[in-house]
């Protein structure tokens, strides 16, 4: 069978008609860059917000031909809403007449002085991010073990990563194969240690090289949020890429987040872009759950001597300096190293160590706080509004 090429995709998706049924999706420019990896289709359509809902006809005409091209087992497509998508002529962009309304109507649709309210996963309880200004700190495998000192806490756990463009998961979780699509577009989430565990690393070939601009990236977050078949959680650990791209402001801005835990080393440098995770989530009234402080210092194996390599206390002085928890310092140790290349995190290999207890007093703060936050939701008192 031929390989699929991105010519044929696209020319099959010029049959898709467009917004208001003039000209197609393709020459219309609404398709995003096209991505092909092992018999499947990426892909997002450029809709403007307020019409989202209207054209998820389309969406799924555009899924539908693409996944009858021969050689194309699956597709995911989704809508990326963005107001400057098409062209100036292109039907999209026609303004919507609005009714006139007094300020005070647009509490409608948002909750009262805020902003619109984010779709949450059915079933998942809460989400939180673990992030980091920057890449090296050692995010992904503290995410992987915060996941699992939760469940070692008695919560039913899942893990996101996020990290479209350096998904490790696969590799942390000893993890391979492929996700099955089940009913509808729902995908089964990959499992161990009692995980369950859906990353784009699952998706196409670990060497692959993943050249995508944001729609795509929001597009496929979305997906792996959404169209994933997650079950009953309590918590839902993400993964995030490192830095404040478009990654972060997608999870930022359309899922609704319980808090955000920094990752950040001791040394000055680290904090410096720590210092700019923590502004964006507060930008964007994310709750900041604390700052764990990794790579703290180094035992020494043969003598027991400690080394402060990175520096030591940094994280937590920035934590008092700003007024967000501080969770723990967990140490560098080679423990921690050995099992994360092997797939066999310490907190699942270890979970009566000393570094394992780390993680689950880490994974016990942040808990708490998630839980208070919940209480204090469930007894906020109902909004006033004059119109």
């Amino acid at each position: 069978m031929p390989e699929v090429t991105r010519e044929v995709v696209l020319e099959k998706l010029r049959t898709v008609r467009g917004p208001g049924m003039e000209g197609n999706i393709v020459d219309l420019g609404l398709v995003s860059d096209v991505f092909i990896s092992d018999g499947k289709a990426y892909f997002s359509i450029t809709v403007p917000a307020d019409r989202a809902k209207e054209l998820e006809p389309m969406r799924a005409a555009a899924e539908r031909v693409v996944r009858e091209i021969p050689g194309i087992t699956a597709a995911m497509v989704a809508l990326t809403a963005d107001r400057k998508a098409a062209s100036a002529g292109a039907p999209v962009q026609r303004p919507q007449p609005q009714a006139p309304s007094h300020a005070g109507h647009s509490h409608a649709q948002r909750p009262a002085g805020g902003p619109p309210a984010k779709a949450g996963i059915p079933g998942v309880g809460a989400i939180i991010a673990v992030a980091s200004g920057k890449g090296g700190v050692g995010k992904s495998t503290t995410s992987v073990n915060l996941a699992l000192a939760l469940k070692a806490n008695g919560l039913k756990v899942g893990l996101l990563d996020a990290d479209i463009y350096g998904p490790s998961m696969p590799r942390l979780l000893k993890i391979s194969g492929r996700p099955q699509q089940i009913e509808g577009r729902l995908i089964r989430p990959m499992e161990n240690y009692g995980l369950k565990v859906m990353s784009m690393g699952f998706l196409v070939d670990e060497e692959v090289a993943m050249i995508w601009r944001g729609p795509m990236i929001q597009s496929a977050l979305l997906q792996m949020l959404r169209e994933v078949a997650w079950g009953d959680l309590d918590v839902l650990v993400v993964d995030m890429p490192p830095g404040t791209g478009d990654a972060q402001l997608t999870m930022a801005q359309q899922v609704p987040l319980a808090g955000a835990v920094i990752v950040s080393t001791p040394q000055d440098l680290a904090l410096i872009d720590a210092r700019k995770g923590l502004a964006m989530f507060r930008k964007v009234e994310v709750p900041v759950l604390g700052i764990v402080e990794n790579m703290s210092y180094f035992i020494a194996p043969d003598t027991g001597n400690r080394y402060d390599i990175f520096g030591h206390g940094g994280a937590r002085n920035e934590a008092e300096r700003i007024g967000v928890p501080f969770l723990g310092e967990v140490p560098l140790t080679m423990g921690i190293r050995e099992t994360s290349d092997a797939g066999t995190p310490l907190v699942a290999s270890d979970p009566a160590g000393e570094v394992a207890r780390i993680y689950r007093d880490i994974a016990s703060k942040v808990w708490e706080q998630v839980s208070a936050q919940q209480q204090d939701k469930s007894r906020a008192a109902p909004n006033i509004v004059f119109e």
